[in-house]
This record gives structure tokens, C-alpha cells and sequence, in this order.
């Protein structure tokens, strides 16, 4: 907008102002947010699945609306519900951090909300239990976040009502109580007489009713039944027994019941009196979505508010009447979830009412028994619920809990996108590549468990022996099985891996329960963030803070559990295993940025060698794009890269399995192309490395050079002095090394984390080559 005078730009604020207030009035009356009873009764016809939905029904018609994908995890295809990635536009609450991983925890929560649908209410509590930081609270926050977005779409729409009285001057008479006979009788008996819409000037009194009952619950039983069997039947289905029986809160009981006796029974002037009210849910305003702390609190209570002064204008007939106001957790999350975070944490006796409010869907209060519309879920840490199983009382509230385990994550990929999406952007510093990879690798080693061969058969309990820490790091993060096996022994691993997956699923020490938290990490990877050796997060400052951790054996269980052959509970092994994985990516890195060698040489190469192994196996020809003849499978091609590949078998059985495996990868991805590159990952892996070793002295004096120069620039950086470039690089090869630096910053790189890893390299790695 470009300026002006003072006085233009107030008449363009107030024209702006002008627009806002008429698009919230024009989404006021088309949201349907005030209806006198009649017009929610025909809104209510119009769709009464949507309009007569219980709690449980909401929340899992809340789940199917944001709608599900398919992810293709190594251990097997799952589905996850999108709701867990919050995928509606303006969510940057700070609570509001996406649930990474864990769709086995999404699908038990949709299994149990389905079957409190087919029961007919919420009548179990959904517990989740699981090591502190296995993202409970933030599977809960992402149900509650949901709700909050959910209720403010028209297909998630949510209707309350209140009690309005209008004054003496909008009705003749005593508003509804004190009219006299006659009056009564000459007054239009119409629905269209409702004092819902009245303005507030005309309102002597508003009764706010705290507990949501269902507007349809004010028609007597017998009648309403009627209705809703007409109503469901026009759209071939059968009302839901909560509304059909649902009855009135004692408050709205008593108020309706003094209306119909002074009215005389006239339902229709009584109902005159209601208004209905969309309402949202709201973590904030603790309306529909509540998380309850393990604080000794009662959950649900009364008081009495017929003596509450804001009272004083409703009618004689109502301030005879004690009238009381339920209030609590429990009353505020109607209609929507209650979460009790850390449920065990508290004493039984502050939650022991939950075994019979769960098993009769009401709470009891000392003048009434509120029933219960609410969905409860509830997280908890595995010592307290091991204490719990040992209680007495354990076995019959083991009948009304849902036991949904929630381990770590045991994929390295998710845990490392936990980290790039919720640590990372915190620490305000250049994020060095592989600085949260190295800390993800690590975590998730501390968390897996050491195969058990007696729970496989034949030959798949002969490999899972034999695994190594890192062999299953990889096979759960990316799905590799290790290289040395043979051919039918990888099908035997990748057709297994989900039985390896879920070995201790149904056990109480499962894997995954015991190692690093991400809240450890996090304070790993803010602390590696401050290293004094380094200006961003490093990995290599996080590979020191990780060698801190260690140290800490008297704070953490799992720094105790005595080391397992293969690397299971060895943190020394692991920690060697995330450093050389390291390196190994950083000379990788350094080899592609050096422009020495042709990254699309190899895969030409290797895409050859499959294309002729086909047609070799097959028995076919293959056309020769320079004389255009159909010949046989080059066998010195094929010869050649077996060769540098360091194929040990028979070259006839490795070519017949190399066929059979991608056979096999088309089978489990249908529809899918093969490429090479993805089926073949440690293959293609191999034969890089043997065309590298044909350039790897000439790479590492060129890492070398990088060095000299990057180090040269930090130096006289600190020293705030201009220096003349080193004479002994010539300026062809400081041409050759600025390219190659180049090259790393669109590996994201910048120069200080350039200079870190290409020193770490040049040591590691590269030390012989350059002395």
C-alpha cells in the first residue's frame, strides 16, 4: 500500500475494519451459531448422524474426516491417519509439533474408538503407557489439536443450549411465569414466538447451562423415540441408544419442568425459552478438551447458584428452585476427550471413581448423577503401571483400561526428522549434515534388543542369531539386510522382518522401552550446539557430548544393562559404529564434490550389467546401439563388474538370483518401477567404491587442499587480518578446491562445517595418502 495523507490512511483503516465486521456477521449467520429450538430441530433433520453423534462417535468421525495414508515402513505397509500431521493451515501454536512415526499407536486408538462406537459410548479409558518421551502427551495433543479444527468445520459442528428470559417489556405479562390465564390463552401457541433470538436488551435473564446435553433430550422419551425413528429411518439407519434414552442434566431438569408447570404442559411455549448455541472445542477455554495433571484434584463437583446476584432476574418460579451447577474436568471435556496425563501418578483413590463412572457412564455427585459424554485416554510411565500390575486391585480395573504400549521409535529415519523438525530450528546455528543423523543412530541403538533365536523357525532364527546391532539399526531404518548373506537367506530376512519387528511386542519388557529418550537427545544436541570447539552443531561436537552421556551411569538405567555380543547395550561399540558411519558419509561426500569422478559413470555402468544379466538369464539377444545387430550378453561386461563388485559365488547363481530378487521387489511394490539404484542400494554401493579407488589419492589431496585454504580464511578470520593466499597451492589448485567447496555448500555445508569434516576425513581417512 503506498502512503499517504494522515486522513487516507485512517478512511482506508476504517473501510477495512467495515469489511472485517461484515464478514464476521455474514459467518455468523451462515455458521448457524444462535437457533431457537425448532430451527435446530430442522437442522437436526436435515443430516441426524452428524447432529446425534456421542462422544466416541465425534472423535472417530473426526479420525476418517482428515483421512488416512499409506507408508511403506521396512517391517511392512501401515496406515497412518493424516489428523497426526496437523494438516490444516495455522497451526503455530508451539504445543502443535506433528506426531513422527508411531502409526501402530494411531491404528490400536482407531481400533478402540470403533469399538466404543459399536458398544454404544466410551466405556474403557485408553491408556498409553510407555518410557518418559515416547511422544504420549504429543499423541494426545495432536487428538486434542484436531478436535479444536475439527469443531469449527461445519461437518464437525457442536450445538448446546441455554435458557433465556425475556423482560416485562418485550412480553406482556410475567415472562412466561406470571401471565395470567387469560393472557395465556390469548397467546399465539407457535414455535415461531422463540425468545432465542432476542437482543440482549431485551433479556432479563440468560441461565448458562454448563453440562451439554443433547437439545433433543428435552422431548420426553416416549415421543422422542418416535422422532428419531423417523428421522433415521428416512436415511436407512437406527438412532444411537444414548439419544434415544439420554436424559435431561438435574439443572436443565428442573428448569424445564417449572416452565411446563407454568405453562400448563404447553411444550411449545416452554421450549420458547431455549436457545441453542454452537459451540467450539477449545483446549484454551477448557470446552471439550481437557488434560487433567496428576495433581490431587476432584474431577467433577456442584455448587448451588440460585443465590448468585447475576441470578436475580430470573423468574420467581426458578428462585424458589435450588438449582445447583455441576463443574470439573470431567463436566468441561463433555462432548469431547479428557486426557489424564500420568494417570498412575496419582493415588488410586483419587481415581478410583473412574471404575464405576466408566462401567455406568455417569458420575456421581451429592444431588446428582451427571451422565458422562466424554472420550478418556491416559498416559503412563512403565514403573508406575509395573507398580499398578502388582496393586490388588490391579485385575478389575485391567477390565476397564485400553493398553496401548507406546515404545520408542526404532527407526533411525524418524527419530532423525523428530530431531531436524523439533530440535534443530531451536539451537539458532548452522545445522552441520549428519549432526542429527549421527544423534538419531545412536538413540535408536540404545533402544533395540538382541534377537531371540527361539522364537523364529528353521532358518530365519539361524540369521536373526547372527545379527549385529548395526545390521538391525539398518534393517528397521532403511530396510537393508546385511550384505554378506546370501540370496535366499535376504528373502528369508526381508520375508521375516516384521515377525523381528513385533518379537517382544506382546511382552511387557518389549523392545523399545528401555534407551536414550528424545528429551535426552534434545539436550544432547542443545549442549553439542554450545560446544566451545565448534561454531555450529557439529556431529563431531555431538559425538563429544555423547561421550558425556556415557559417563552418566547413575542417572540412566539403560547406561547399566550389561553389554550383549553383537553391540546390544555396548553405548563403546555404538558410539565407534555412529563415528565410522560418519566418516563413511562425509568421504562419500567429499568424493561426489571433488568433480573427480563421474557419479553417472557407475550407474551407467551397473544399469548395463543388470540389462545383460537379464537378457543372459533369459536366453535372449539384445540389441548393439553401434551396429544395430542382436547380440548375446556381453560376458566381459558382466565379468568385469562381478569383478568389481567382489562377487564370491558362481557367476551363474549370482546372475539367476540378481533376476529373482528384483522379481521379488516387483512382487512387494506393484505398480512400481525397478530402479536399480533402489533395489540394488549395496551393490551399486560397492562398485562406487571400486571406481573411487581408482581416484582416491588425487580426491584426498584435494580434501587436503580444501583444508589448507578453509583453515588459512578461519585463521585470519580470528585474527582480524587480511592474509595473502598460500603460494605452494598455485592457483589452479585453489581453483580446484574453491569448486569442490562449492559443491559441499549444496550438500549444505557452510564454510566452518566444511572445515570440520574435511579435517575429520583427511585424518581419518585419507592421513597415508598426503604425507
Amino acid at each position: 500500500m503506498t502512503d499517504g495523507p494522515p486522513g487516507s490512511r485512517s478512511a482506508t483503516a476504517l473501510a477495512e475494519l467495515d469489511t472485517i465486521a461484515q464478514a464476521l456477521e455474514e459467518r455468523f449467520k451462515t455458521s448457524k451459531t444462535v437457533l431457537s429450538f425448532r430451527e435446530y430441530v430442522e437442522l437436526f433433520a436435515e443430516d441426524p448422524k452428524r447432529h446425534g453423534r456421542d462422544a466416541a462417535t465425534y472423535v472417530r468421525d473426526m479420525f476418517d474426516h482428515y483421512g488416512t495414508v499409506a507408508v511403506d515402513k521396512p517391517w511392512g505397509k501401515l496406515v497412518r491417519f493424516r489428523l497426526f500431521d496437523l494438516p490444516w493451515d495455522g497451526h503455530e501454536d508451539a504445543r502443535d509439533m506433528p506426531l513422527v512415526g508411531h502409526e501402530e499407536i494411531q491404528g490400536e486408538i482407531y481400533r478402540s474408538l470403533s469399538n466404543f462406537v459399536n458398544e454404544g459410548r466410551a466405556n474403557r479409558l485408553v491408556l498409553m503407557h510407555g518410557p518418559n518421551g515416547s511422544a504420549k502427551s504429543t499423541t494426545a495433543a495432536c487428538i486434542l489439536r484436531a478436535l479444536e479444527h475439527y469443531s469449527t468445520l461445519t461437518e464437525g459442528a457442536l450445538y448446546r443450549l441455554h435458557w433465556v428470559f425475556p423482560s416485562r417489556k418485550t412480553t406482556r405479562g410475567s415472562i412466561g411465569f406470571g401471565e395470567s390465564q387469560a393472557e395465556r390463552s390469548t397467546s399465539a401457541s407457535s414455535w415461531e414466538d422463540s425468545y432465542a433470538h432476542l437482543p440482549d436488551s431485551a433479556i432479563d435473564a440468560r441461565l448458562q447451562v454448563e453440562i451439554r446435553d443433547h437439545p433433543l433430550f428435552l422431548l420426553p422419551i416416549p415421543e422422542r423415540r418416535a422422532l428419531l425413528g423417523k428421522l433415521y429411518g428416512a436415511v436407512g439407519e437406527t438412532p444411537p441408544a444414548w439419544l434415544v434414552s439420554g436424559q435431561l442434566s438435574y439443572k436443565n431438569q428442573q428448569v424445564l419442568e417449572a416452565l411446563l408447570m407454568s405453562e400448563e404442559g404447553n411444550l411449545k411455549r416452554a421450549l420458547r425459552h431455549v436457545q441453542i448455541e454452537r459451540w467450539t472445542i477449545s483446549r484454551r477455554y477448557r470446552q471439550g478438551a481437557i488434560t487433567l495433571g496428576p495433581e490431587l484434584s476432584v474431577d467433577a463437583g456442584e455448587r448451588q447458584i440460585t443465590a448468585d446476584r447475576s441470578l436475580a432476574a430470573l423468574p420467581t418460579a426458578l428462585q424458589a428452585t435450588t438449582l445447583f451447577e455441576a463443574h470439573g474436568e470431567i463436566i468441561d471435556a463433555a462432548g469431547g476427550v479428557l486426557e489424564f496425563s500420568d494417570l498412575l501418578k496419582r493415588p488410586m483413590e483419587a481415581f478410583r471413581y473412574l471404575q464405576l463412572t466408566l462401567e455406568t457412564g455417569e458420575v456421581s455427585l451429592p444431588h446428582q448423577n451427571v451422565q458422562t459424554n466424554v472420550v478418556m485416554i491416559g498416559s503412563a510411565n512403565e514403573v508406575h503401571l509395573n507398580a499398578f500390575r502388582e496393586h490388588p486391585e490391579f485385575p478389575s480395573f485391567r477390565g476397564r483400561f485400553e493398553l496401548v504400549p507406546v515404545p520408542y521409535l526404532r527407526s533411525w529415519v524418524d527419530e532423525q526428522r523428530i530431531y531436524d523438525v523439533q530440535i534443530a530450528p531451536y539451537t539458532r546455528k548452522h545445522v552441520a549434515p549428519h549432526a542429527t543423523r549421527v544423534a538419531a543412530e545412536f538413540a535408536v541403538m540404545t533402544r533395540l534388543a538382541k534377537p531371540s533365536p527361539d522364537r523364529y523357525p528353521g532358518e530365519l532364527a539361524k540369521i536373526v542369531k547372527e545379527l549385529s546391532i548395526e545390521q538391525k539399526l539398518d534393517l528397521y531404518g532403511l530396510g537393508r539386510v546385511p550384505e554378506a548373506l546370501d540370496s535366499d537367506a535376504k528373502k528369508v530376512l526381508k520375508t521375516g522382518l516384521g515377525a523381528v519387528y513385533r518379537e517382544n511386542e506382546a511382552s511387557v519388557d518389549y523392545e523399545g522401552r528401555d534407551g536414550a529418550s528424545p528429551r535426552t537427545m534434545r539436550t544432547v544436541l542443545l549442549n553439542a550446539a554450545q560446544h566451545p570447539e565448534y561454531t555450529c552443531l557439529s556431529p563431531f561436537a555431538v559425538l563429544a557430548e555423547l561421550d558425556e552421556l556415557c559417563k552418566e551411569t547413575s542417572e540412566y538405567d539403560w547406561l547399566r544393562v550389561k553389554a550383549q555380543a553383537g553391540g546390544y547395550h555396548d553405548t563403546k561399540e555404538m558410539r565407534a559404529i555412529v563415528r565410522r558411519r560418519l566418516l563413511d558419509h562425509i568421504e562419500e561426500e567429499m568424493r561426489a564434490a571433488s568433480g573427480l569422478v563421474d557419479e553417472t559413470r557407475y550407474k551407467e555402468l551397473f544399469d548395463r550389467y543388470v540389462t545383460h544379466v537379464s537378457v543372459w538369464v533369459k536366453g535372449e539377444t539384445i540389441r548393439n546401439p553401434h551396429t544395430g545387430d542382436y547380440e548375446k550378453a556381453d560376458e566381459r561386461l558382466m565379468r568385469e563388474v562381478e569383478g568389481l563388485i567382489g562377487v564370491t559365488q558362481k557367476n551363474d547363481d549370482h546372475r539367476k538370483s540378481l533376476i529373482s530378487f528384483i522379481a521379488a521387489w516387483a512382487i512387494d511394490h506393484p505398480g512400481q518401477r525397478a530402479v536399480n539404484e533402489v533395489v540394488f542400494p549395496e551393490l551399486l554401493r560397492k562398485l562406487q567404491e571400486a571406481v573411487f579407488a581408482e581416484r582416491r589419492k588425487p580426491i584426498a589431496l584435494l580434501v587436503r587442499d580444501l583444508v589448507r585454504i578453509l583453515r588459512e580464511k578461519k585463521d585470519a578470520k580470528e585474527k582480524g587480518e587480511e592474509r595473502a593466499p598460500d603460494k605452494d597451492l598455485g592457483e589452479a589448485r585453489r581453483r580446484e578446491a574453491t569448486a569442490m567447496l562449492e559443491r559441499l555448500r549444496k550438500m549444505g555445508y557452510e564454510e566452518d562445517s566444511a572445515l570440520d569434516a574435511a579435517s575429520a576425513v583427511l585424518r581419518a581417512r585419507f592421513h597415508e595418502l598426503v604425507v
